[in-house]
């Protein structure tokens, strides 16, 4: 057996021992980019190779593995990924003020460091800080809203129970609100997703840059059951919501910025075609015209905004031909 299939067959035996279902064939394919031949193969090395190995059918009608071996937790590959992720996770936290989960991630590396012997936490640490050192994304520069870390607890609080929220928002003196949170949009600029019971049943955004004081109250309530942050999300081109802008978004890219433009996921929903003179037409449903003339900017003249009429006037007489690169 080659190096890198003894690794796989280790990882999969902890995948199959930490899932408290198993884990199975297409889980495998997933997790490990292979076809379902393969992931059957790796399924009787694994029964080959440990003990304790169980199948059991699901209510879904799929078969998982799991595996029982008492040994299996001797056996740990190196941590350099794992820290290094855990380290670029932490940062990310604590430049963002979320500072509950920013100690968190760094208790877990503390302790992956710690199940090791000495030579090797040495070895490992100085490896993984070799990488960070060159990935300047781990401190990306340039413009960003700071956070209360206080609030952005609070607000994290409140999710976990969901428990209502009382805030201080706007205006210094403006009064307190009430609101029931769903979700954070995390963005260059941030919002908080939530109802205020007063005022009915629409979702609101809250800017969490504008948020001056928060506290979770000791108030649970019942989430719309028919509510989903991700499908929510998908409703906007960026992070702010508009129901009124909402409707079929239309790009045509210059055949000179077709092929840069065809790396680009603009939306999830998005479906492109390339049309006989080498152009690119984007198409998806989105609202927030406004995030959407920042990014179509930076184009200068090589995109034209065939939908809506409302976007096109918005960039009109904007189009540079001047900017000698593209995004």
């Amino acid at each position: 057996m080659s190096m890198s299939k003894a690794q796989d067959l280790i990882r999969l035996a902890r995948l199959a021992a930490a899932r408290r279902t198993g884990i199975s064939l297409e889980e495998i394919c997933s997790e490990f980019d292979v076809s379902h031949r393969t992931a059957q193969r790796m399924t009787e090395a694994l029964e080959n190779v440990f003990t304790g190995v169980t199948q059991q059918d699901g209510t879904d009608r799929r078969r998982r593995w799991r595996v029982g071996d008492p040994m299996l937790d001797r056996l740990r590959p190196r941590e350099e990924t794992a820290i290094e992720a855990l380290e670029i996770a932490g940062r990310a936290a604590k430049a963002e003020g979320r500072g509950r989960h920013a100690k968190a991630l760094s208790d877990l590396q503390e302790g992956l460091l710690s199940r090791l012997a000495p030579r090797d936490a040495l070895r490992t640490e100085a490896d993984a800080e070799a990488v960070l050192t060159g990935m300047g994304s781990v401190t990306k520069p340039g413009p960003r809203v700071n956070l209360k870390p206080a609030v952005l607890d609070a607000i994290i609080e409140a999710l976990r129970g969901p428990f209502r929220l009382r805030l201080q928002y706007g205006e210094p003196g403006t009064p307190e609100r009430v609101i029931e949170p769903y979700g954070l949009l995390l963005g260059h600029r941030s919002y908080l997703v939530a109802r205020q019971p007063v005022r009915g049943k629409m979702i609101l955004n809250f800017r969490t840059d504008r948020i001056n004081a928060a506290e979770a109250l000791d108030e649970s309530f019942a989430m719309a059951e028919d509510f989903s942050l991700e499908e929510y999300a998908a409703q906007s081109f960026g992070v702010y919501q508009d129901p009124t802008q909402y409707g079929e978004v239309i790009w045509r890219f210059a055949p000179e910025a077709a092929a840069r433009a065809m790396e680009f996921q603009f939306h999830p929903t998005q479906t492109l075609e390339t049309m006989d003179d080498g152009s690119l037409v984007v198409k998806f449903m989105a609202a927030g015209w406004l995030e959407m003339t920042w990014h179509l900017y930076q184009w200068g003249d090589k995109v034209e905004v065939i939908a809506p009429d409302g976007l096109r006037l918005m960039v009109e007489g904007h189009r540079r031909r001047d900017f000698n690169a593209l995004p």
